[in-house]
């Protein structure tokens, strides 16, 4: 599979912005320039992977460069005694009584829905759902506060490319009703309000409840000599900059449409109980969900965490469609996917699990 070198040490501040706009990068001039001299000192050219791998990781979406000052001043110290794993997860766990705990999750999903309401929406559902099914939980009620312009809001006073707020709100109810009955979990809370704040960009915040026993709890790491299993949905080029398009200002344009990934309940209800199930037969040594950044951000963070690395074969990711660029498939964010770590000698037996319930999977590292 060929990757492409990109000349960016001789490249003037000019040609580094042109770079990372062309390659849809979202990265600052500083942040090229940073690169620049990086590469310089190691006296080689970046490949069109790792462009775009970094620029996955430096996202606002995956690293909060921001709001983390004060989420750490403000939020990350705080302490209570029912706390078992917070923060460092994809979903933060607490003890629920002496066997077993409660898994919630909660995010915004505002981008996306401003671009494409049901999808953005739909998505939305479908990754906090991941994020507390990859801790081992069983997800059980969903949670929805919602925020819109004024649904009579005139068409005279809406800006240049902005979206009525009346198809924003039809969009993202649609989005949230069908993708959550088609996988059987309820919204059983939730809120709407309307202002004209929200006219420019409207806020979709989703949340999660799950429950599960805590002998069931999975890590999101992988370790030395495990090895990494892909399973679920196929991969295609739905998604790709999902991540870095959440980073800029929006603007209306359609051609950010797809960024924004397509979700698939009826892949992810069988998905669900294949990873509870294998989950149960301890099987699984760590799992991530691909969200933000796709097998880029799964592969780093999941070894990061285990203290390893990790050799991938790219060639044996199931795609939708033929032709994809290796970067392409390194950061697509598709949906109804997850990352799994296996010892070598419950492969077989974890495949079993997921060809039961008719999911793809494949070790791919």
């Amino acid at each position: 599979m060929r990757r492409f070198e990109v000349g960016i040490r001789d490249a003037n501040d000019e040609e580094l912005t042109r770079i990372s706009e062309g390659m849809g990068l979202s990265l600052s001039l500083e942040e090229m320039q940073r690169l620049k001299r990086y590469f310089a000192a190691k006296e080689r050219e970046p490949t069109d992977v790792e462009l775009q791998s970094i620029a996955q990781a430096w996202s606002e979406h995956c690293c909060y460069k921001s709001s983390k000052n004060v989420l750490q001043k403000f939020i990350f110290g705080i302490e209570a005694p029912q706390n078992m794993l917070v923060i460092k997860e994809d979903a933060g766990v607490l003890e629920f009584d002496k066997d077993h705990a409660y898994v919630f999750a909660f995010e915004s999903h505002n981008h996306p829905s401003a671009i494409e309401p049901y999808g953005g929406a739909a998505t939305g559902i479908g990754g906090i759902v991941r994020d507390v099914i990859c801790m081992g939980a069983q997800p059980i009620a969903l949670i929805d506060p919602l925020f819109f312009g004024p649904l009579d809001y005139g068409y005279d006073k809406l800006p240049a490319e902005v979206k009525h707020p009346r198809f924003l709100f039809n969009g993202v109810v649609a989005g949230i009703s069908d993708y959550g009955n088609r996988i059987g979990i309820p919204t059983c809370a939730g809120m709407v309000y309307f202002d004209e704040g929200y006219v420019g960009n409207c806020v979709v915040n989703v949340g999660c409840v799950g429950i599960m026993k805590k002998a069931d709890l999975s890590r999101s790491m992988a370790k030395q000599g495990e090895v990494l299993v892909l399973v679920g949905g196929k991969t295609g080029r739905d998604g790709i900059h999902g991540v870095t398009f959440a980073s800029v200002e929006l603007t209306g344009e359609e051609e950010f449409r797809s960024a924004v990934q397509l979700g698939d309940p009826i892949t992810k209800e069988p998905l669900m109980h294949a990873i509870l199930e294998a989950n149960g037969k301890r099987l699984i040594s760590g799992m991530k969900d691909f969200g933000g950044g796709g097998l880029s951000c799964a592969v780093n963070e999941m070894c990061h965490a285990g203290g390893c690395g990790a050799e991938i074969h790219l060639e044996r990711v199931k795609l939708k469609e033929e032709g994809l660029s290796a970067w392409e498939i390194w950061v697509s964010e598709s949906q109804e996917r997850f990352l799994i770590a296996v010892e070598p000698d419950n492969v077989d037996e974890l495949l079993a699990v997921f060809d039961k319930w008719d999911v793809d999977a494949v070790a791919i590292g």
